[in-house]
């Protein structure tokens, strides 16, 4: 599954979750995934771009 897959389930989770407790466990998940998914953008243009990574 890719990290955009993986974001649009979170996303279909948190519209159907009733439950508060639920909703902060899948919008922190999601906060993650979404971060991670900009990680991998930034390292990716950096390697497009010929800059190093770091």
């Amino acid at each position: 599954m890719s990290i955009d897959q993986y974001i649009e389930e979170l996303r279909a989770e948190l519209r159907n979750a009733v439950d508060a407790v639920e909703r902060r466990e899948i919008e922190a998940e999601l906060e993650m995934a979404l971060a991670e998914r900009e990680l991998i953008w930034a390292e990716l243009e950096g390697l497009l771009s010929g800059e190093p990574p770091f």
